[in-house]
């Protein structure tokens, strides 16, 4: 059966979160709202298609119309398949505009769990590229609940609408095309990576977007005007929210660490753009060809880097690139939680860097000001009311938990992990547990210390990964460690600095450095590897479940 919405409350007040696109567009119509990279010219040199916001907003008010002409109404489930593109934004924002629900998943993931993302989210319609929709034919995608297909293309052999055609009826139909919603309304379905676990829809509120982009405005002073590079697609949503205008990049979204940083620095000098989102894994590949060109990058005022914690050699090459005033900044969240807390990278680099080498785990900075953290007792079971919760004291390691209105409530169609994630406060509001450990210490910092699941208990002590691997990763020949749990012992898998040999000499080094660490004694197993598996959003997330097995083999 599908899900009942939540039952509106008649003084609370209307948001949609795509509302931002029409002021904006009324303040600046002839401003860019996106470039987006559509071929070379004949000197080789990236051509670029755009939307003014007046044609971003009006595309979007046909997209909006027309869907609700051919019968779907407001809160209908409609799964998105498009490539980043034109047709994208325009079809998030129309989606929003007539209070339709985007179903985003990405493809990443795997068939096998791409299947049962869509299994469980029923999506009413399916709106998706020929590509995509071959394969939900072939392979059975959403098969007992899609009633609506609409293909972004030439029309298929498969019949429905095309995303032209759905264009052409909007534009002649009368009436708003921004359908009212209030904060509680479900916005969208966002599935995780399922880079720690199985992908998980996260289910999102006009309310949620609402405070999180604000949070993001805050945060940073993002002002109206500005020029953004969104090197992962979805961060670039929230653009016309903050009266950016977004240049998408000429890369692959898919594989970060393969950018190619001549055109990522082309397109930031191109377009003098001032404010940059970058993983760390696109951050090391251009820091590394910066440093080697001698290269910088003067417009930037602003870079964002997410997904996961950035190495401070990262940081101190990025820096480098930037004037002095630029800010290279690391917030700290998730899909059902972002932003939680951010820090800067001089602090990084001043003091808490050299804390993390010395097992403290990584400083992710204070939280954000709508966001009240507190770190509980570790606990693998669900706790169902905040009562039943243990705070814990500035400095003890515990879990973290989110109270913030930017912080979604619950998972779609998955109440087992639902009572996992989630605690309900007295008053009803609910807190999220983010599935990572850390602490608060006493300057109001939150440091992080790894996931919960990928801790490693022995018979004695514990160990987390943030704080062993800050302590391994310290050595110069080191790129990247990962701790992992091989029969219930701590092994620690290291992949090397370009050019560095792995030698009985250096595992030794490990090894003593390991033992003069609190945080990392008792580690005393190094397996060298090749290149760690990562996650398929940011390609910076260590598969360390992977890891693990393939450890289990090794000798």
């Amino acid at each position: 059966m599908p899900e009942a919405q939540p039952a509106r409350s008649s003084d609370e007040p209307e948001m949609n979160i795509a509302a931002h696109l029409p002021r904006v567009a009324a303040a600046q119509p002839y401003a860019p709202a996106i470039f987006f990279p559509d071929g070379r010219d004949r000197g080789g040199r990236v051509r670029y298609t755009h939307f003014t916001y007046r044609q971003l907003d009006e595309a979007s008010d046909h997209i909006s119309l027309g869907l609700r002409a051919i019968g779907l109404e407001p809160g209908a489930r409609v799964a998105l398949m498009v490539r980043p593109s034109l047709e994208l934004f325009s079809l998030v924002f129309g989606l929003f505009k007539a209070g339709l629900v985007p179903v985003m998943i990405d493809p990443g993931i795997g068939l096998t769990h791409l299947k049962a993302c869509l299994g469980r989210a029923r999506p009413e319609a399916f709106i998706g590229v020929w590509a995509a929709q071959a394969a939900r034919l072939a392979l059975g995608w959403a098969r007992a609940s899609v009633r609506t297909v609409v293909t972004v293309g030439p029309r298929p052999p498969w019949g429905g609408h095309t995303l032209s055609a759905i264009q052409r009826r909007g534009a002649r139909e009368r009436g708003a095309a921004l359908v009212p919603t209030e904060g509680s309304d479900l916005a969208a379905i966002l599935f995780t990576s399922g880079s720690t676990g199985p992908p998980k829809g996260a289910v999102y509120t006009h309310g949620n977007f609402t405070a999180q982009t604000e949070a993001i405005r805050q945060m940073y002073d993002i002002r109206p005007g500005e020029i953004d590079l969104p090197t992962f697609p979805l961060f670039a949503l929230f653009d016309p929210a903050l009266g950016m205008t977004t240049v998408i990049p000429d890369m692959d979204p898919t594989r970060p660490a393969k950018a190619d940083p001549v055109k990522i620095a082309g397109a930031i000098d191109d377009f003098g753009v001032t404010n940059m989102f970058g993983s760390p894994a696109l951050l090391n590949t251009l820091s590394r060809w910066g440093e080697r060109e001698g290269r910088r990058l003067p417009s930037l005022r602003r870079v964002i880097s997410a997904g996961a914690p950035v190495p401070t050699a990262v940081m101190r090459r990025m820096r480098a690139m930037l004037d002095a005033d630029a800010q290279l900044v690391t917030p700290y969240g998730a899909t059902e939680c972002l932003p939680v807390s951010t820090i800067e990278s001089r602090e990084v680099l001043e003091e808490t860097g050299a804390r993390t080498a010395e097992g403290a785990g990584v400083c992710v900075g204070r939280p954000v000001s709508n966001a009240e953290v507190t770190i509980i007792a570790i606990d693998d079971r669900p706790i169902a009311r905040w009562e039943d919760a243990r705070p814990l004291p500035d400095g003890e390691i515990g879990e973290i938990v989110v109270k913030a209105p930017q912080a979604t409530e619950r998972y779609w169609d998955a109440d087992d992990h639902t009572a996992r994630a989630k605690i309900r406060d007295a008053d009803g509001a609910v807190r999220h547990r983010m599935g990572d450990l850390g602490y608060l210490d006493a300057d109001g910092r939150l440091w992080f210390c790894g996931r919960k699941s990928q801790r490693v208990d022995g018979a004695e002590r514990r160990w987390t990964t943030g704080q062993v691997e800050g302590a391994i990763n310290a050595h110069p020949d080191v790129f990247r460690s990962a701790l992992v749990a091989v029969r219930g012992e701590p092994v620690v898998c290291v992949e090397l600095e370009r050019g560095a040999r792995w030698s009985p000499r250096l595992a030794r080094e490990l090894a003593e450095r390991a033992a003069r660490v609190e945080a990392s004694r008792g580690v005393t197993r190094f397996l060298p590897h090749p290149g760690f598996p990562v996650d398929i959003r940011h390609n910076a997330k260590i598969r360390r479940e992977e890891l693990a097995r393939w450890a289990e083999q090794a000798r």
